[in-house]
């Protein structure tokens, strides 16, 4: 993919683009997905509503193309070191309200249009891990371990479950480690 020229039209486009999605973000946030307008995610953004139609044709893809922006990370494949890398990942998001991750998960938990296209990046992210666990349930132990994390980080920055949400991250992390290490590096065979 080459970059477009400065000034030119495909580079203003791309801006506008990024404008959109930004003004996107802080809105299906701050206001989840049904409650987001396209007008307003449009005025935020200092753009007509129907460039946004234009654009995206959709508030749907709108959301997915938000999403599909968001990183997929790699994961090492060496034993235990996938399960340190998620946990990193989960102790950065624990510290840091992560904005692209609650408006996914906000807006999942209230609209079907939204659990929709927020499925296929938690598919993307338990392949990645699928691949780094080897077992023959790895598909399984990848579904438990993102269960895992998406549950940790609801309870702490959408529902503000009390212990949860005021914990240290290092104790959260800390309380996790083994049942991650567990799921992410299944026991080796007795030796014969």
């Amino acid at each position: 993919m080459t970059t477009p020229r400065p000034g030119s039209r495909a580079e203003q486009r791309r801006r506008t683009e990024e404008r959109i999605l930004d003004a996107a973000a802080g809105f299906f946030a701050a206001d989840g997905y049904e409650r987001t307008t396209i007008r307003a995610v449009a005025s935020a953004a200092g753009v007509d509503p129907a460039l946004v139609m234009h654009y995206f044709g959709s508030k749907q893809e709108l959301f997915r193309r938000l999403i599909d922006a968001a990183p997929v990370p790699g994961f090492s494949r060496a034993p235990g070191q996938a399960a340190e890398q998620i946990l990193a990942s989960l102790a950065d998001r624990l510290a840091n309200e992560p904005t692209t991750s609650l408006t996914l998960l906000r807006s999942m938990l209230t609209s079907p249009e939204a659990a929709s296209a927020a499925s296929v990046a938690i598919a993307r992210y338990q392949a990645q891990i699928t691949q780094a666990i080897p077992a023959d349930d790895a598909s399984l132990r990848a579904a438990v371990i993102s269960a895992i994390t998406l549950g940790v980080i609801v309870s702490r920055h959408l529902i503000k479950s009390d212990e949860l949400a005021t914990a240290d991250p290092a104790r959260v992390i800390s309380l996790l480690r083994p049942a991650m290490l567990s799921l992410a590096v299944p026991p080796q065979p007795p030796a014969r």
